[in-house]
């Protein structure tokens, strides 16, 4: 058997390790977020996390909503303007995390989860985990499940689905996304370059809601050096679910590939530079407001998220 899965700790600490022992690479998932903390390849020079998250469990549950590195972004993505929206006749006020003035990230980032199932085999290695949301934040008082499928297949690919059910008896809005920062190697993302398939960025006012309209952006259709550029941007992709997203220097390559029903694009470069976050959405911001890809599940209903990543040495 070549891959294998491996878990440590317990509860809100544990951490699921999948690898594949034919090559050396490997994925660390924790219980805690159902984050993504590595994503790993051995190299001559020793082993190169490609994911920027933390030193433990524990540290990404003190630290999370310090740059949400990783973080599980549901049932809102990034911004919900002033922490409300409207559903008919009635205004709801969720009081989780704000970026002043707006709420952000949503309410699941700091979850916990339980795990369903581990299994490895020729093939891959798996880990599934789920959560259930009991209205815990009275600005969204809706019961839904939230289940989170990680693998690791040949070739250091790797695939999460995540997977929301409505357990209430009532229809109710619903986004998803992930907030995962990448890096390729020591080197500061401005020897990196960039590329993916939009011509069209999401236009924001100076707080970063969407103004309703799209601005003209083609210059991510070639790959494009990053030094010099700043972004916390989201982007329209042309095709969904066959639109990668490549970042790249000299040495690797990360390949970032949405499914279809992740058809926005944010990105955003810290100040830091030492990373870039590359955040797979199924909707706009502020889409509980502006209806940009908003989805409304029905009772009992269930919709399905997959985003896809490959790492190449060069």
């Amino acid at each position: 058997m070549s891959f294998l899965v491996e878990t440590q700790g317990e509860g809100a600490t544990q951490s699921i390790l999948l690898k594949d022992s034919s090559n050396g690479c490997a994925a660390t998932v924790f219980c805690f977020g159902a984050l993504l903390n590595a994503f790993s390849l051995p190299t001559v020079n020793g082993r190169i996390n490609f994911v920027d998250g933390f030193a433990d469990a524990a540290d990404a549950i003190v630290n999370i909503t310090n740059g949400f590195k990783s973080a599980k972004i549901n049932p809102y993505v990034c911004r919900l303007q002033h922490g409300q929206y409207q559903i008919d006749q009635d205004i709801y006020q969720v009081s989780k995390f704000f970026l002043p003035p707006h709420a952000i990230h949503g309410l699941v980032y700091d979850a916990v989860y339980d795990v369903l199932e581990l299994h490895a085999d020729t093939h891959h290695a798996v880990v599934r985990l789920q959560y259930i949301y009991k209205q815990e934040d009275a600005g969204y008082p809706f019961e839904y499940s939230i289940e989170v499928r990680w693998q690791l297949s040949a070739h250091a690919q790797l695939s999460v689905t995540t997977t929301v059910q409505n357990l209430s008896d009532r229809a109710i809005p619903m986004t998803d996304g992930w907030h995962p920062y990448f890096t390729l190697g020591d080197t500061n993302i401005d020897d990196c370059t960039l590329r993916f398939d939009s011509d069209a960025q999401v236009q924001f006012d100076d707080t970063l809601i969407p103004t309703g309209k799209l601005i003209n952006d083609t210059r991510f259709t070639t790959a494009q050096q990053l030094k010099g550029i700043v972004l916390d941007n989201c982007f329209v992709l042309n095709q969904p679910g066959h639109s990668a997203c490549i970042l790249e220097n000299q040495q690797y390559r990360l390949t970032v590939q949405p499914g279809a029903h992740y058809p926005y694009l944010q990105v955003y470069t810290p100040d830091h530079r030492k990373s870039i976050a590359i955040e797979n959405l199924s909707a706009a911001p502020d889409a509980f407001n502006n209806g940009m890809g908003l989805i409304i599940l029905e009772p009992k209903e269930h919709r399905s998220f997959t985003t896809g990543y490959h790492l190449q040495i060069l």
